[in-house]
């Protein structure tokens, strides 16, 4: 691996903010962000990123290339938690199996905004379509999640309503929130976009500083319970999504050869979802324990993810 790449991912002030936040949980600080100003900040993040995709893709032709690609990234989604459920349930129970393997085939949103500035810090432009086929793969994992833990459920107590948790997967927040800002900016006029340019661009930087610093402290709060669980979790929290990440890094060059989205697709196959997903178990799958799932999302994947994993998928991208 590139150290030069490395220790830049490293240095990167964002990625910083986040030890800092996990740094002031184990010295006991009261340092702590406001539940509804980290909502606020998530949801303008959200906003941004949606906003800006749609204002590049107003200037993309629909092509052959972006058709492939959603495709791809939706195969990606019900593929990863198909694969990840078998090894899940050697260990694990169905339910928890379930929803971890939904989780991981999943997306997260937060990574994908960091990977954004990632890009940016590499002088690179990711193209609009992307974010659409980001919010594209929220839902199929949930939806495959959900069918592997009605095949294997022996027990067959509680009857999952799938047809609520589809509506609720499309309709969650999160995923509404990035496609209507998608569609906004796609049809806004580049003359009044532009006179919101300072707030989705210029003060995008410092808000993700500001949020992966809450993402710190909710992770450091996190850690030391989720350790009870054994060595099983941590490790395919570390493991799984390096693979996931690596193989899409090098597969995504059969539906194109732009850098960027090449290694958007890796981020998006290694990244696993803390916010949809277990919005989603919760309704349907109320066994499942988002105790386990939850910190191994946010408290290992994530870190790993914006520590070790973005270089490495970029270095792949840039040598396959």
């Amino acid at each position: 691996m590139n150290s030069n790449l490395l220790i830049d991912n490293l240095t990167n002030p964002a990625l910083l903010f986040f030890v800092l936040g996990i740094i002031a949980v184990y010295v006991k600080s009261d340092l702590e962000i406001p539940s509804n100003s980290s909502k606020f900040i998530s949801l303008y993040l959200l906003f941004a990123i949606g906003f800006k995709g749609g204002q590049e893709l107003s200037h993309e032709a629909f092509t052959s290339e972006i058709g492939w690609s959603m495709l791809f990234g939706i195969s990606i989604a019900s593929l990863i938690p198909a694969y990840t459920f078998f090894i899940l349930k050697r260990k694990l129970n169905i339910y928890d199996a379930g929803a971890i393997a939904a989780a991981y085939g999943s997306v997260s949103a937060v990574t994908f905004v960091t990977a954004v500035s990632y890009l940016e810090s590499q002088q690179l432009q990711l193209d609009g379509h992307m974010v659409a086929i980001m919010a594209l793969m929220e839902s199929p994992s949930i939806i495959i999640g959900l069918i592997l833990i009605s095949t294997f459920n022996k027990e067959k107590t509680e009857i999952i309503n799938t047809r609520s948790v589809i509506i609720h997967s499309l309709t969650n927040g999160s995923v509404l929130l990035i496609i209507g800002s998608l569609i906004i900016g796609y049809l806004a006029n580049a003359k009044h976009a532009e006179g919101i340019k300072p707030f989705t661009n210029d003060l995008f930087k410092g808000f993700l500083a500001i949020f992966l610093l809450d993402m710190g402290v909710s992770s450091g709060k996190k850690l030391k319970s989720f350790f009870t669980y054994g060595w099983f979790p941590v490790v395919f929290a570390i493991i799984i999504p390096i693979i996931n990440g690596s193989i899409i890094a090098m597969a995504s060059s059969i539906v194109t050869h732009d850098i960027s989205n090449r290694f958007m697709f890796a981020i998006l196959a290694a990244s696993a979802s803390y916010i949809a997903v277990p919005a989603a178990m919760k309704i349907s799958v109320p066994q499942a324990n988002p105790g386990l799932f939850i910190p191994m999302a946010l408290a290992v994947t994530f870190p790993i993810n914006i520590t070790v994993g973005m270089p490495i998928y970029f270095l792949i991208v840039q040598n396959t």
